[in-house]
């Protein structure tokens, strides 16, 4: 029989978990809502009586979990902003226990980035970086063919690196931080600064802040609209110019992006290109840099993203 693993993504609305195959075929899958748990013991509880509903474990060798702030030396959630179980959750520990199988745990962007190397298009790459431009933005680095987890295990939080020291207030307690322009929540930020700075007819003007999604910023801007249009090119100016120091960092093959905002195709990757080029360091401008869309469809990312943690480091 084939080898099978288990990839459960954490996020603060929703959990998605499923079963899958080295070739990446998702036998089944499902989700849970994060946040009717009030302790991760019983989270974890829960994940194992769905996922054995949905399909015998027997040839399951691992699972893998992407999560925020997860720590991959110490298989630790730690503090994180936005799930109900505060303080530090020692969840490969429990994972372990309950399932009796071995588990791997790194944060939701590592994830994605080996889900990209062990799926996506980057199989044939050693040298690459992935942004997951959801709600917040995060990312995994490739160098060598291998994660960069740091000395503390939290390398990577590019969402988190300096566009403006006086800027927009950060979840993370910074201000000024990538995401908070770069991000679905970024965005929606910049439209409503642009709706106050401009006075041009806008479809967005009729849309509460929260009901505003990229979706309808990107549907607004294919017809033509002056502030969703705007929007796009100041997300993406600011995008270009901190990829370009991604690049000096790290000197990858490419760039992918995953995740909500990067729906918005040619809105998002032209600007983008555009001024990571313009502010590029110059002995990099041959190099030609790929900024890509991921190889992973959305809606298998996570899934795929944390079961690759098992085929990485525990199918030995």
């Amino acid at each position: 029989m084939n080898k099978l693993a288990i990839g459960i993504d954490i996020g603060g609305t929703n959990s998605k978990f499923g079963i899958a195959d080295q070739e990446g075929n998702i036998i089944a899958q499902s989700r849970i809502k994060t946040q009717d748990y009030a302790d991760y013991p019983s989270f974890i509880q829960s994940l194992k009586k769905e996922i054995e509903e949905l399909h015998s474990i027997e040839n399951v060798i691992g699972v893998g979990v992407g999560a925020p702030n997860a720590n991959y030396y110490k298989g630790t959630i730690e503090n994180p902003p936005n799930l109900p179980w505060k303080g530090v959750s020692r969840f490969a520990e429990e994972v372990e226990k309950v399932f009796g199988l071995k588990c791997a745990l790194t944060n939701d962007a590592n994830a994605a980035a080996l889900g990209e190397m062990v799926y996506g298009k980057a199989k044939n790459m050693k040298d690459f970086v992935v942004l997951t431009v959801g709600t917040g933005l995060g990312s995994g680095i490739v160098i060598n063919g291998d994660l960069v987890y740091g000395k503390h295990g939290f390398a990577g939080e590019l969402g988190h690196t300096l566009v403006n020291a006086h800027g927009r207030n950060c979840a993370c307690g910074k201000k000024g931080c990538l995401e908070t322009y770069v991000s679905a929540t970024g965005i929606r930020r910049t439209v409503y600064k642009l709706l106050a700075d401009y006075t041009e007819p806008s479809v967005l003007r009729a849309i509460s802040f929260d009901d505003l999604s990229t979706r309808t910023i990107s549907e607004a801007a294919e017809k033509g609209d002056k502030i969703a249009i705007e929007a796009f090119k100041y997300t993406g100016r600011i995008l270009g110019m901190k990829l370009s120091d991604f690049v000096v960092h790290t000197d990858p093959e490419a760039i992918f992006l995953l995740g909500g905002l990067s729906k918005a195709g040619d809105h998002i990757f032209t600007p983008a290109q555009e001024n990571m080029e313009h502010f590029l360091m110059p002995m990099f401008l041959d190099k030609k840099i790929q900024l890509l869309p991921s190889g992973l469809k959305d809606d298998d990312a996570p899934i795929l993203g944390a079961s690759s943690l098992v085929w990485k480091y525990l199918d030995s």
